[in-house]
């Protein structure tokens, strides 16, 4: 028999181990904030100097990236190593964004179904405040564009599959503030607003119904009405230059 001794992990590998799990899991979503390493000390029950040793772990595995005094942040697992962000690209060429709603509608559709199929109650309650809140903006038609961002990301992470969320957290970071131009330019009227609620109201009604090919169709057709109003927004800034 050829046994091995059975080595103990040091602390800040168990710490590391634990971290990495949480973020696999969907638990912390890219660009989001890890706890201070005083709070992560004190949840581990162990020493700051073992908390930095498992942060720098992470780092160095691409999981999260430390700023001097702005913390550690959560890294997307599809961060490119090298060439430009997509943020970047989209910013010199707003055609691009068309390509990316493209992806977004093969995508997001069939994230729509699997959020039917796998969502658990905190997420059916979370996308439900997110269209009551979209609901009551239509008085006065304050702008919704954050919470329209957050309802696809809640539907990605309610799919309980980590790259799902990464990979539409790393896209809405990215069309970010061109959607923010698409909001204010093109999403002008009491029935624009109105269209957009509707939108989202039956594809989180699919979702709660776990009506997977409802929720995917919804989200398709969505997708597809976003696409001609950013095609819009793209054609009336090309003749604005």
């Amino acid at each position: 028999m050829n046994f091995k001794p059975i080595k103990p992990k040091k602390i800040s590998t168990q710490i590391a181990e634990q971290i990495r799990s949480s973020i696999l899991a969907g638990e912390f979503t890219p660009g989001e904030k890890l706890p201070p390493e005083r709070e992560l000390a004190e949840m581990f029950g162990v020493s700051r100097p073992s908390v930095r040793e498992a942060l720098n772990i992470l780092a160095a595995a691409g999981l999260v990236e430390s700023y001097q005094g702005g913390g550690t942040i959560v890294k997307s697992l599809m961060d490119a190593a090298s060439g430009p962000p997509l943020s970047e690209i989209i910013k010199v060429e707003q055609e691009r964004a068309l390509d990316v709603i493209e992806v977004r509608k093969c995508m997001e559709a069939w994230t729509a179904y699997y959020a039917a199929q796998r969502a658990l109650p905190d997420d059916i309650r979370k996308l439900e405040g997110i269209v009551w809140n979209m609901e009551a903006n239509l008085n006065g038609l304050k702008p919704s564009e954050d919470l329209d961002a957050n309802f696809h990301i809640i539907i990605a992470r309610s799919t309980h599959n980590v790259v799902w969320l990464h990979l539409m957290q790393t896209i809405f970071e990215a069309m970010k503030e061109f959607q923010r131009s698409v909001w204010r330019a093109v999403y002008l009227t009491e029935d624009d607003h109105r269209m957009l609620f509707v939108h989202h109201k039956a594809i989180f009604e699919a979702i709660r119904d776990k009506d997977c090919e409802r929720a995917r169709n919804a989200m398709l057709s969505h997708l597809t009405f976003a696409e001609k109003r950013s095609s819009i927004y793209v054609n009336q800034s090309r003749q604005d230059r």
